[in-house]
């Protein structure tokens, strides 16, 4: 992909599925509770768990679906299979939303040039969120085979936005990748059939039983997810919002995180993890972030037991050349609790 999503863990998600195990007991779920990119929860399904994903943005549950689906749930029979429907997508073409406003024909349009995709690449990308989106309503695909497709779309758009690792606000100058004409191809998929669950909804209303293992990785800093990946969380919503500045975001406070403020963050964390129903929680904490560990793990030692495991060392979020020379890595660490209290906070 030719994006980066911020506080991935695809480079330790090996790291934290070997510390947590192969599953002991059948009733428990893995749930993944942001579960953004989907890498660790599609790690846990490849270590036997049942899993459930959760994700505020429409966007970051379509592609951590799209890793768990498996030839078994996807047939495309109405459509000829999964091949001829990216077919048909990579074949349209309409001067929509995404044309208007993301591309350089937004300044004749909205008096405002962005730059995110070229006219062709953008018409392209138009006409295939409508052609999904005619699929999905009148029932000729599934609600696994609509996230498949557009977690398809979301690769290929990635593939040559005019971006330095978020959607933000794009460059001044096209990229050789931006030049390139859009092409959608299959994903892989999973051979076996994986027991998954879907949502999308506040992590605070995501409910869990005694057995599960619930596995928080929650925004340590002050970036908002929904506006830094805002044109994603469109192209999958199949909407047409006001958009607003150079960067044309869409309104995107009401999926605001209170995580990514800095004199809420440990407070919302600790009332998350206490409050939650399954006995034993899962962490995942950056030295990058504005929560501090000591703080964070004597909290939580009023409720349970804390284990603090240190997982190793990834490269900062870094967005272009000259902050990746001068960038440092940040320690990852893994929280282990399990509860011993059932008091509220």
């Amino acid at each position: 992909m030719g994006y980066r999503y911020i506080g991935s863990k695809a480079r330790i998600a090996k790291e934290i599925l070997d510390y947590l195990g192969h599953p002991e007991i059948e009733d428990g779920y893995f749930i993944d509770a942001f579960s953004g990119t989907g890498i660790v929860a599609s790690t846990a399904a490849d270590y036997g768990w049942k899993v459930k994903i959760n994700d505020m943005m429409k966007s970051s549950i379509v592609v951590s679906e799209a890793h768990l689906i498996s030839y078994e749930d996807i047939s495309f029979s109405k459509l000829g299979g999964y091949a001829k429907a990216l077919e048909i997508m990579n074949a349209q073409n309409k001067q929509g939303f995404i044309w208007r406003e993301y591309s350089p024909a937004s300044l004749n349009q909205k008096g405002i040039e962005r730059k995110y995709f070229s006219e062709e690449n953008a018409q392209i990308i138009d006409g295939a969120i409508e052609v999904v989106y005619t699929w999905k309503n009148s029932g000729t695909i599934s609600e696994s085979e609509f996230s498949l497709l557009m977690s398809s779309l979301i690769s290929a758009v990635n593939n040559v936005a005019n971006i330095a690792g978020t959607y933000g606000c794009f460059l001044s100058k096209w990229t050789e990748q931006s030049k390139n004409r859009i092409k959608l191809e299959c994903l892989p998929l999973r051979e076996a059939k994986v027991d998954y669950q879907v949502f999308n909804q506040d992590v605070f209303e995501l409910t869990s039983n005694l057995e599960d293992i619930v596995y928080y990785d929650p925004p340590y800093t002050k970036r908002q997810y929904a506006s830094y990946y805002h044109i994603l969380e469109t192209i999958v919503q199949g909407d047409e919002p006001v958009v607003e500045g150079v960067s044309g975001l869409r309104p995107w406070k009401n999926k605001a995180s209170v995580f990514c403020y800095k004199s809420k963050a440990l407070k919302a964390l600790v009332d998350l993890v206490v409050n939650t129903c399954a006995k034993r929680v899962l962490i995942s904490y950056s030295n990058d972030g504005h929560i501090k560990l000591d703080d964070l793990e004597k909290n939580l030692k009023l409720f349970g037991q804390v284990k603090v495991v240190e997982i190793g060392s990834i490269g900062k979020y870094r967005p272009n050349v000259i902050a990746s020379d001068n960038g440092s890595s940040v320690k990852e660490y893994l929280i282990d609790f399990v509860k011993e209290r059932a008091n509220k906070l």
